[in-house]
């Protein structure tokens, strides 16, 4: 990026190097392509050059160019070739023409090529979306709680991008939901008048797509589902795995006297008198149609008249760390799990107006959260990167998802969905990896001095074999025995 002009030039930055204006001046002078070196541990970068890219990646997704832009995790061959690539632009700018003309002639470049294939719309691509169910006990017509996380992951460079607290923290936090609930709804004493369905849905970073066509299923194309019956209310979970913050996304405030109510109080009471350092918070935000994308999957739910929530450790639905390749770090999901199972629980078994004091832990002991299985749950999910354009329905992702779910849910089915072939709400497009090779090259002034140099030589060679035929010719004469004259 040192470089005046990098025309047609592929230009190399690391991370730490990166600023929008360094980019755009690639893009401006129509650079050949931009490859932007990320750490291998992206979780040891200073926290202040990660949210500095986390909030340009959005730019970087909405700037159309022709220039092409790779990422590349480094090593110490792409290093070795950023360092001797810095070392030439560096001496650009010494003070010696020579100098100059010296090093450019003797210094090594790089050709860079990639020989993949021109990108093309990937036809007839499938979401997946898991759900599965937890029946309760006391009568037919029985409330449900539907518990909700989508798996999917985003970011500027699909491949790279693993979403550790959005949303792996979400999921992950479900899955240990529905192992705690199943056994508690294993004993005849704790079973519970609730039905609890647990959905994981895939799409979710393309408008939640997979929610969309699971309620479309649901409350268009059966008449036997429980979203159609007493629905107490949904509940999202998305984005869990960090901060001291914890924001119930609303789109319509809950009436005093509702379970959504009493979800919103035992929330309160939960992190007030267990956790004081969270600070518990409501968030009000009306659903706006006129929008290309929801905020929250929540809103999906609202659409269809159904009572929803999103919880969230983010504030607002712009928050960067949502849609980066920079989400790589979860830290605070267990005791956030911890407080959600709780506050669940006090919902489910009207605890408060049994006079259960605020402070009462239901699940310790044998019956509380698995720190370890959160963790390698998390781990597992940011082993790979979980593009929704990457996840297809024979993904090992998908099925070990349902695997889990099966393991402590009944009937967990499978739900897809595939874009409209008129008139398709998302596109997804190949070619999001390709190989990169660098050969080592000399610049183009080389090739000209080393053909000045031969041109020379060749020419004292020529000048010195006609000095010696003359010379020779000379000594010839002088050297001839006279002839007789007749």
């Amino acid at each position: 990026m040192s470089a005046e002009v990098l025309s047609r030039r592929c230009v190399i930055m690391r991370l730490v190097d990166f600023s929008y204006e360094r980019y755009q001046k690639a893009l401006r002078q129509s650079a050949g392509a931009v490859v932007i070196i990320l750490p291998k541990n992206m979780s040891t970068m200073p926290q202040d050059i990660v949210q500095q890219f986390m909030e340009l990646e959005p730019e970087m997704l909405a700037t159309e160019t022709i220039v092409p832009v790779y990422f590349a995790l480094e090593d110490d061959e792409l290093l070795s070739i950023y360092t001797q690539t810095l070392t030439t632009s560096s001496s650009q700018g010494s003070s010696s023409a020579a100098e100059v003309l010296i090093h450019t002639a003797t210094a090594n470049g790089f050709q860079m090529v990639t020989s993949g294939a021109q990108s093309k719309a990937v036809s007839d691509w499938a979401i997946t979306s898991l759900e599965g169910r937890l029946a309760g006990t006391g009568g037919e017509d029985l409330p449900t709680i539907v518990l909700v996380a989508h798996y999917d992951s985003f970011g500027v460079a699909p491949w790279l991008s693993y979403g550790a607290d959005s949303n792996g923290s979400g999921v992950s936090m479900l899955l240990e939901l529905a192992r705690l609930f199943s056994r508690l709804y294993t004993y005849k004493r704790t079973h519970a008048g609730y039905n609890l369905l647990f959905f994981v849905s895939g799409g979710g970073k393309f408008n939640y797509q997979g929610t969309k066509r699971w309620l479309e299923d649901n409350l268009d194309h059966t008449d036997s589902s429980l979203l159609q019956d007493n629905v107490a209310f949904v509940l999202c979970l998305d984005t869990l795995g960090n901060g001291d913050s914890l924001h119930l996304h609303v789109s319509k405030p809950p009436k005093e006297g509702t379970t959504q109510y009493a979800l919103l109080k035992e929330l309160e009471t939960v992190a007030s008198s267990q956790y004081p350092e969270v600070k518990f918070s409501m968030v009000h935000k009306k659903i706006n149609l006129a929008d290309d994308t929801l905020a929250w999957e929540h809103e999906r739910f609202g659409i269809r008249r159904l009572p929803a929530f999103t919880l969230s450790h983010l504030n607002s639905h712009r928050e960067a760390q949502r849609s980066s390749i920079m989400d790589v770090r979860s830290v605070k999901l267990s005791r956030n799990t911890k407080l959600i199972a709780e506050s669940l629980a006090r919902v489910i078994y009207n605890l408060t107006e049994k006079g259960a004091p605020g402070d009462l832990q239901i699940f310790t002991e044998q019956m509380q959260v698995q720190e370890e299985q959160l963790s390698s749950v998390v781990d597992w999910l940011t082993a790979q990167p979980r593009a929704a354009q990457l996840v297809d329905k024979d993904s090992s992702v998908v099925s070990t998802l349902e695997y889990h779910l099966g393991h402590y849910l009944k009937d967990v089915r499978r739900h897809y969905v595939k874009a409209d072939k008129r008139d398709p709400e998302f596109v997804f497009y190949d070619q999001l990896k390709q190989t990169m090779n660098a050969y080592r090259v000399k610049p183009a002034i080389f090739d000209l001095l080393l053909a000045v140099c031969i041109a020379a030589y060749l020419g004292v060679i020529y000048l010195a074999i006609q000095h010696f035929g003359v010379l020779y010719s000379v000594v010839r004469r002088i050297t001839a025995p006279k002839t007789k004259q007749h």
